[in-house]
């Protein structure tokens, strides 16, 4: 909305909305104290769950360590849930027990004022405002501004057998395995990942050229069902203790549940569903909202990086695209320059999850996973990110696209085991890296050869299955994504990305 149409909603809106209840004032640091990449936000707000949230994503601190407070160099972050005590007349009571105002729920965010304003909702995504709020939305325009990076990415550190480490960034959408990578245990000998970040990375190229990250957060805000000791155990030991969940259902022994968690219970366990009902497995309905969350200290994580807090970031050596794609797009593929990263990270699609707003199997446009995240207009996102590429004495991560989600066609089961047989593709990956020349050219990238990937002790994984190009797969892909580009960026395309687009046409019609 316009600006004078936002200044009369929120006219409309706060007035008397904190009434009856206590205002918090939250000073805080996303980023390491004292880190250059750091920056600063005061969050006002009307909810302890907030308050007692923000203790555990971000860095709150006392005034006197947060110097931009006093310069009014700082991001502003105005919530309340919009339901002033006593509990009288409109809106309609409570829905378990959350405060919150659905019908007048507005979240906007004020680029050139710095300034998130949240009316109306408890979620975390749209109350937490440290998080998706100032950390993407807000922070990507910053990081326009004055020429580094505000992604949603994923940051770990991989160490082969012999002990070199390397960093790598990586964009997912949400709830498409972000966290399990963040917190793999490879299942490859001899190699080890350590987790930076699960979400949210700040980069900048250093004086050396090198591009440096920081997570700028300090907690985990991660997606409950599915999450088991099967599929992420770094996450369920990093959750027994100081953490808040929200929406999932509980047990009469007193513990929390979800779809997935996968554990056993002592005979005679009752459930209450997130709604406040009774619930018993096999019930239609879910035990747990599928957006239910977990938030956790960073810090309790098994395996947190050494260097998670180094105020002068990570060395960043890959970034990797990925979302879930059932069919057509290979495993991994190695981008063949910067510029054609920046658009295979343009072109990302993915299946929606619970986190977005469209339900089912439906395909979305997601590039960069940034699509509900961009903090200006999508055209100079990209041209930012381009802009890189042409800069004299940069050290540029090589680009990387991943797909864990392939299925097979005939039986819908997943062609790869994912989770910590992942760490095979990162192996390949640190081997590129490292100058291996264990890739061969397709028309979408660079692929594998087939010895160079370790399928060794995976019966029944096909490499031809995993890397199969299809002419009419990408023949149809293109014309998706020409049609997506003209209707959505228009004339703020850069020329850059339509030239790739061409030239990934002119590949995949030479097959």
């Amino acid at each position: 909305m316009s600006p004078p149409q936002l200044e009369s909603a929120l006219q409309e809106r706060f007035p008397g909305c904190m009434a009856g209840r206590t205002m918090y004032a939250v000073p805080f640091s996303m980023g390491p104290l004292g880190s250059p990449l750091a920056r600063t936000g005061l969050q006002l707000t009307d909810s302890p769950y907030v308050v007692a949230s923000m203790r555990i994503m971000t860095r709150v601190a006392p005034p006197r360590d947060l110097p931009d407070l006093a310069t009014g160099d700082f991001v502003q972050c105005l919530h309340s849930v919009g339901r002033p005590l006593p509990l009288t007349g409109k809106p309609q009571p409570l829905v378990s027990h959350w405060p919150c105002d659905p019908a007048r729920t507005l979240v906007a965010h004020e680029p050139d004022r710095r300034r998130i304003v949240s009316f109306g909702s408890g979620y975390g995504g749209n109350s937490l405002l440290g998080k998706k709020c100032f950390a993407l939305r807000i922070a990507s325009r910053l990081a326009r501004d004055q020429g580094w990076l505000a992604e949603h990415m994923l940051i770990l550190g991989v160490t082969d057998p012999a002990g070199t480490k390397r960093y790598v960034a990586a964009a997912f959408p949400s709830a498409c395995g972000k966290t399990n990578l963040a917190m793999m245990t490879p299942a490859l000998p001899g190699w080890r990942v350590q987790c930076v970040g699960d979400d949210i990375a700040w980069m900048k190229f250093d004086d050396e050229g090198r591009l440096r990250a920081i997570n700028p957060e300090s907690g985990f805000f991660g997606v409950a069902p599915g999450t088991s000791e099967k599929t992420n155990p770094m996450a369920m030991a990093t959750i027994r203790a100081n953490t808040i969940f929200t929406n999932v259902g509980q047990s009469s022994d007193g513990g929390v549940y979800w779809e997935g968690i996968d554990q056993s219970l002592p005979p005679g366990t009752t459930f209450t569903s997130w709604l406040g009902q009774p619930w018993t497995p096999g019930d239609p309905q879910p035990c747990a909202h599928p957006n239910s969350r977990f938030c956790a200290p960073a810090r309790q994580c098994p395996i947190m990086d050494p260097d998670w807090e180094d105020p002068r970031g990570v060395p960043i050596d890959a970034i990797i695209f990925g979302g879930r794609r059932p069919h057509g797009v290979p495993l991994v593929y190695e981008a063949f320059d910067w510029r054609h990263g920046v658009f295979v990270g343009s072109a990302m699609r993915s299946e929606a999850t619970a986190a977005a707003e469209h339900k089912g199997r439906r395909l979305m446009h997601d590039p960069f996973a940034m699509r509900p995240f961009f903090g200006y207009n999508a055209g100079h996102y990209l041209a930012h990110w381009l802009s890189l590429g042409y800069r004299r004495g940069l050290r540029l991560p090589r680009i990387f696209h991943v797909n864990w989600f392939l299925r097979d066609p005939s039986s819908g089961d997943f062609l790869w085991p994912g989770f910590g047989h992942n760490a095979r593709v990162l192996a390949w990956i640190c081997g590129r890296v490292a100058g291996e020349d264990s890739a061969v050219a397709t028309p979408v990238g660079l692929v594998p050869r087939e010895e160079a990937l370790d399928l060794g002790g995976l019966p029944g994984v096909s490499y031809q299955k995993l890397f199969a190009i299809s002419k009419s797969f990408w023949e149809q892909e293109v014309k998706e994504l020409r049609s997506y580009y003209l209707e959505n960026f228009g004339e703020d395309l850069p020329k850059d990305i339509m030239e790739e687009l061409e030239a990934l046409e002119r590949r995949v019609k030479k097959m």
